[in-house]
């Protein structure tokens, strides 16, 4: 189902706790997603990243149509987020889906930072956690699905540390919406990126495992802090936490026992993706395109499958804990 969007309208004002910048930013909402926000009902926010940078033209429009359709039959709204010639659309439209998985639309990448200029521009772009995440809380929604949250990437080859570190994490410090993902890839430092949002003081949940998932793993051996056996503990966790911290919840989901890529196969893939990247001396925000083509590529679509199916089960997951929230 698709409507017309429209301007968000006003809503009673966040909890002094729940304070951020993009609150009063202005967003347009489709008319579904608006009217269900306003009657408090379950809304589940999606990024755009992963359909016009993460997956092969035809296919992400499938994928597109199966996560909304995943959000839809588990009692939620879908809001799949993007940025169109200089306006947030919260809930696009089939013909705006189209737009954003075209292979023919050179959209930009964004993340939080590069909100403002591309809006003022009248630029168009596909969301990241990020900017995904800032988008959401703006809207008034506090659940979002996405495949792997960024992270501290792994040092350069000769090198001991790395200043390369995702804004994922320092926008889900200071932003109070709940990221249901399956971890970070197995190509950043996860071990990192676990301390990173300690310090943030971000909450990390195990939804039905003690181990903290890497992606196409479902597990990266490390332990997670808290464990979760049913959206209702989620939601009990995040109403808790959001009435005295601003800043968002991690809600890792692994991925489904029967898309895991094996073990053998991924340990490969990421030695010789982080050989290639150290010989062509890629290096920052190329780092991660260039070992997610080469997982791509050379496992003969395994690495697609898995994160399609990884993807799908944060949306269910991340809509029935919706569903809790809004009782």
């Amino acid at each position: 189902m698709t409507s017309t969007p429209r301007p968000a309208t006003p809503r009673p004002a966040a909890p002094r706790h729940a304070a951020n910048p993009a609150a009063d930013a202005p967003v347009t909402l489709s008319t579904e997603v608006a009217e269900a926000r306003d009657a408090g009902a379950a809304v589940v926010a999606l990024e755009s990243t992963i359909l016009s940078h993460g997956l092969p033209a035809g296919r992400n429009l499938e994928v597109a149509a199966r996560l909304e359709d995943t959000v839809r039959r588990a009692g939620a709204v879908p809001a799949t987020i993007a940025v169109l010639d200089g306006t947030p659309q919260v809930g696009l439209t089939a013909a705006q889906l189209e737009r954003v998985c075209s292979a023919d639309e050179e959209l930009d990448k964004l993340s939080a930072r590069d909100l403002g200029p591309t809006l003022a521009a009248g630029r168009s772009g596909a969301t990241t956690v990020a900017s995904t995440s800032v988008l959401a809380h703006a809207a008034g929604i506090g659940v979002f699905a996405t495949g792997g949250l960024g992270g501290v990437h792994l040092p350069p080859p000769g090198a001991t540390t790395t200043w390369d570190v995702s804004a994922d994490l320092g926008v889900l410090g200071r932003t109070p919406i709940l990221v249901v993902c399956s971890g970070m890839k197995s190509i950043l430092d996860i071990p990192a990126t676990l301390e990173v949002l300690e310090t943030g003081s971000v909450p990390v949940l195990g939804y039905g495992v003690d181990e903290f998932p890497a992606f196409y793993l479902r597990s990266s051996g490390l332990p997670v802090p808290h464990r979760v056996d049913s959206p209702g503990q989620v939601a009990g966790a995040m109403t808790a936490h959001r009435a005295f911290s601003s800043a968002g919840m991690l809600l890792a989901n692994p991925i489904p026992a029967e898309a895991e890529m094996d073990r053998e196969l991924h340990d490969r893939l990421l030695a010789e993706g982080l050989a290639k990247v150290g010989e062509a001396a890629v290096s920052g925000a190329d780092v991660t395109p260039v070992l997610l083509e080469h997982f791509h590529t050379a496992s003969g679509g395994v690495s697609l499958d898995a994160n399609e199916e990884l993807v799908v089960a944060n949306a269910e997951l991340a809509s029935r804990v919706a569903v809790e929230l809004a009782r």
